[in-house]
């Protein structure tokens, strides 16, 4: 079927959706170039019963795929590498290209770390002329491919996106929906699991057009009650708004330890990182915390988690990290080994702060730290490194 791009028609309504193509593979590319072309996962060793989080396009072409048990990654795909997962870098990089959308647009649904929906029917570029400018910003920015789909509502503008893949950009005039959807997959329809798609094959429905010949009590007897709303989606019916989710109630970051640690010096250093990435999280979205939280997980899974007040709301790292050593050491036993170990700010708010009369070490600190988010922003988060790290990192 023949798409007609959104510039030649007029939309009352233009809901984009967006997806950061094999995000966290696309992110280890731009730390490590040798990887791109490369047939690599991110994800757990197979040993360790590790699991794909995210394959590469040349890894896919074996069959390798999200979420698959490493070990079977592995026999699919000879000489497949696998990549650890950075989770701190891979949100960091989200948050920068979700502010770029937030800033672009006037509402935008954040549904996970790489995808969101945008409501674009007011925007002067129409919805493909947004798209696209969005689409080449976010690659010739961040050096992220991502692909785009443009459409009435968020049911066929999410199934435009996948049709796309990767790095696409599919727009579906408004009045077509039910044309674009007929000859697809019934699998792609939300809802459709491989239970149901196996009883639907029963019936010899196979596409999305098929399934729009059935009756709705057909539909229900098959499928019970989520037949009749099923028969709408089929149609390509979708009247749910596009909500602005970005109202954080709290800010934190973690590390989940490939092998348990129990050295004081690599537990501060971790500790000292995850402050320094929520402090910058903070700051870049004007916000401050007043309370201060750890999370700790031992190797039996058994998780804690305490918190502390502090006298002022703060954004600045080593404030989040002192109260964070303090909890941290109140409740940790040298030698212990931890799983996880996670930092947290909570009952958020504008960054404001009483200064005493002749207190101004903190305007200094904030100064600095805003300079240092320039230069990580820029170039990345690994530009600058305290001495204190380097000494960890060789114990």
């Amino acid at each position: 079927m023949r798409i007609v791009p959104l510039s030649r028609f007029v939309m009352t309504r233009a809901v984009l959706h967006v997806d950061l193509d094999a995000f966290f593979c696309s992110v280890e590319e731009l730390l490590a170039p040798e990887l791109k072309g490369q047939a690599f996962v991110v994800g757990g060793r197979p040993e360790g019963r590790g699991v794909v989080a995210s394959a590469s396009y040349a890894a896919r072409k074996f069959g390798v795929r999200s979420a698959m048990p490493m070990a079977q990654a592995v026999r699919l795909c000879p000489g497949l590498q696998i990549v650890r997962p950075r989770h701190g870098e891979y949100s960091d990089h989200s948050e920068r290209v979700m502010q770029y959308l937030r800033d672009s647009v006037p509402v935008v649904e954040q549904i996970s770390i790489d995808e969101a929906f945008l409501d674009a029917s007011d925007d002067p570029r129409g919805g493909s002329g947004a798209a696209r400018e969005m689409q080449t910003e976010i690659r010739s920015r961040f050096g992220l491919p991502s692909s785009w789909g443009v459409a009435s509502n968020k049911l066929v503008a999410k199934i435009a996106t996948e049709v796309g893949k990767p790095g696409g950009l599919i727009a579906v005039p408004g009045g077509s929906e039910a044309q674009f959807l007929a000859p697809l997959p019934v699998g792609m329809l939300w809802g459709i699991g491989p239970k149901s798609e196996a009883r639907l094959a029963e019936l010899e429905i196979r596409t999305i057009g098929q399934l729009t010949r059935l009756s709705a009590d057909r539909l229900g007897a098959t499928l019970g009650d989520w037949g009749t709303e099923l028969a709408a989606r089929a149609r390509g019916l979708d009247d749910r708004p596009v909500e602005d989710s970005y109202e954080p109630r709290s800010v934190s970051a973690e590390q989940t330890f490939a092998r348990d640690v129990s050295s004081e010096a690599k537990l501060r250093r971790c500790l000292l990182e995850s402050s320094e990435r929520v402090g910058r999280r903070l700051r870049r979205a004007e916000l401050a915390g007043s309370t201060v939280r750890i999370k700790l997980r031992w190797p039996d899974f058994a998780t804690i988690s305490r918190q502390i007040r502090l006298a002022q709301p703060t954004d600045q790292d080593q404030e989040i990290f002192r109260a964070a050593w303090s909890l941290f050491q109140a409740n940790w036993r040298r030698g212990r080994a931890v799983r996880l170990l996670g930092v947290g700010v909570s009952d958020l708010g504008p960054p404001l702060r009483q200064l005493e009369l002749f207190d101004r070490a903190w305007e200094h600190d904030r100064k600095l730290l805003q300079a240092i988010d320039r230069l990580r922003a820029k170039y990345g988060s690994d530009v600058l490194t305290r001495a204190g790290e380097l000494a960890a990192d060789r114990e």
